[in-house]
Parts: C-alpha cells; sequence; structure tokens
C-alpha cells in the first residue's frame, strides 16, 4: 500500500512536528511516525466499512420501504439488483475484514452515520445508478465495473468525506489519494474467487520498506547537527530566516540517504525530495534544494565520500 516517496512524506512530518535535542526527538518522533503509519490503515478500513454501511443502508431502506402501510407495487417487488451486488456482499460478508474491524475497535460510522446517508444519497440519485438499476439482473463483470465507476465517481472524490477525514486526523489529509489508489486497485483486481484476505493488503511492500522508514527518521535525528552544518556550509551567502524549515528537513534526509543508505541511488534520492518539496514547500523551493543538493554531491564525489554498493551504483 504504502511506497517509498509516501514512507519518505512520513518521515518529513515526523521531523518537521518535533524540534528538541536529539534523545528527545527520536524518541517523540518515532513515537509519531509508528502512530501515523499505522493510522493510515485504519483509514484504508474506514473507506472500506464506508461502503459496507452504504450496502446495509440500502437493505434497510428496501427492508422499511416494503414494510410501508401504503407501499406500492413497485415498493413491494423491488429490483434488488444493488443489494445483490456481488462485490457488495462480498465486502458485507467478509469475516476477515470484520474481524480486523473489531480487533482495532473501528466503527466511524456508528455516531458519523449522516455521511453513510449523503453517501447512499449521492449514489442513489446518479445517473450511473439509474443505468445500473434499468435492468434486474447482472453478472460479477457488471457489478464490479459499477461499483469501481461508483468509488471513483462519487466516493473518491466526494468533498465532505474529504473534510470528514480531515478533521478526524490531520495525518490523514496527506493518505487520502494512497488509501483511495490502494481501494481501487484491489477493486479492480478482483474475481469471484477472490480470498477474503484479498481487502487486508499489507501496509509495506516488505520489511526493507517498514524498516527503511524508521531507520531514514533515527539517523537523520541522530546526525541532524552535522547535516545542519554540512546545509550551512553551502548556503553561507543565504539568510538562514529565508530557508524554510520543510527545505532544511528535506535537505537534511536526502544528505542521511547520501550517508547512510548505500543502496539507494543518489539520483533516487534527488529526484523523490524534489518532488516532495514541489507538493509541500513554496514555488521556489525545488530549484533552491536541487542547487544545494548538487554541491554536496559534487563534493562528495571529489573527496571520494560515497559508500554506494549495488543498486546504489545506478
Amino acid at each position: 500500500m504504502l511506497n517509498r516517496r509516501h514512507i519518505r512524506i512520513k518521515v518529513m512530518q515526523a521531523l518537521y512536528a518535533f524540534k528538541g535535542n536529539e534523545s528527545e526527538d527520536l524518541k517523540v518522533s518515532d513515537s509519531f511516525l509508528n502512530h501515523s503509519l499505522n493510522s493510515m490503515y485504519d483509514l484504508y478500513l474506514s473507506v472500506l466499512s464506508l461502503i459496507i454501511e452504504v450496502h446495509k443502508k440500502a437493505e434497510d431502506h428496501q427492508n422499511k420501504t416494503q414494510k410501508k402501510f401504503l407501499a406500492t407495487k413497485a415498493e413491494k417487488n423491488p429490483n434488488l439488483k444493488f443489494i445483490k451486488n456481488e462485490v457488495l456482499v462480498m465486502l458485507s460478508s467478509n469475516e476477515v475484514l470484520k474481524a480486523e474491524l473489531e480487533h482495532r475497535k473501528l466503527n466511524p460510522w456508528y455516531l458519523d452515520f449522516e455521511y453513510v446517508d449523503l453517501t447512499f444519497k449521492a449514489i442513489t440519485e446518479s445517473d450511473l445508478y439509474k443505468d445500473y438499476m434499468a435492468t434486474s439482473t447482472s453478472t460479477f463483470k457488471e457489478d464490479k465495473a459499477f461499483i469501481i465507476s461508483v468509488f471513483e465517481d462519487i466516493i473518491a472524490p466526494n468533498d465532505k468525506l474529504y473534510d470528514y477525514f480531515e478533521d478526524k486526523k490531520l495525518t490523514w489529509l496527506d493518505d487520502i489519494p494512497v488509501v483511495n489508489t490502494s481501494v481501487l486497485k484491489l477493486l479492480k483486481k478482483l474475481k469471484p474467487s477472490t480470498a477474503e484476505k484479498h481487502f487486508l493488503p499489507k501496509l509495506f511492500k516488505d520489511e526493507d520498506d517498514r524498516d527503511f522508514g524508521i531507520e531514514l527518521l533515527k539517523k537523520t535525528i541522530l546526525n541532524q547537527s552535522n547535516f545542519s552544518d554540512e546545509i550551512a556550509s553551502k548556503t553561507k551567502n543565504w539568510d538562514s530566516e529565508r530557508i524554510t524549515q520543510i527545505d532544511t528537513v528535506l535537505m537534511q534526509m536526502a544528505i542521511c540517504e547520501f550517508q547512510k543508505f548505500p543502496s539507494i541511488p543518489v539520483k533516487v534520492t534527488i529526484n523523490e525530495y524534489l518532488e516532495i518539496a514541489k507538493e509541500y514547500s513554496t514555488p521556489k523551493s525545488s530549484n533552491f534544494i536541487n542547487g544545494i543538493l548538487d554541491k554536496i554531491v559534487k563534493d562528495y564525489k571529489a573527496e571520494n565520500k560515497f559508500n554506494k554498493v549495488g543498486r546504489g551504483l545506478l
């Protein structure tokens, strides 16, 4: 689910959030990072549980409509295509997913049910829904295509849901696009025979990625003073107050990768932090950071300071 860039962003946030001496910073920042990473999975599960709750809402709505005293013929014999949608049924009956939600004590929509209502309303009033419900039968392929379209066109871009998640946890603001992309990928790979654990992907691709975030945070904090001195030596003509804190943190992280991560190519490191700077810092930051890192790289090469090995030599 998480790629290296998002891990770097999480580390950047942890470094940016806390400032103190190195020993204090390491403990607090490590706790912040782990909480931020784990809470991203809570966001992912919350999005899936929203889809499940919408399905439940549809069933409840249908039951109430059928029991109306003056129910019409159409209401007594409704089109159950949406309720019987195979993808929704797979999600709602997924025992592994239910167990994980219970284990994490996640039930976000119990108190915030109005977001289930507005999502259900947005779906049932859409042209997508009307076209889908034009017939009473469907195939798994059609059911899957419909849910993918609903997620892409109605759930993922919903501003009210976006604001809700942002209010719940500030760190979720950067996680929403990653989580939505992950949900979409899982839906697209879904087959009738797909195992229940399909909807519980690993947060990290492998242990190397998990360790990367922790080690990048730790090594940046423990060497922060040295990295700051190195940046200062390359910015003597700059007023230190003009250099944003985010830019300083990103350059410290880049220098850390230059020195402490021999398997990561220099070009990869530079490109990653320039892209992050474009998104999180000022319009001129990426050019500024590129200039400083370029000076450092030239010095390292001249002084033979790089200890890159394997893929890091690329």
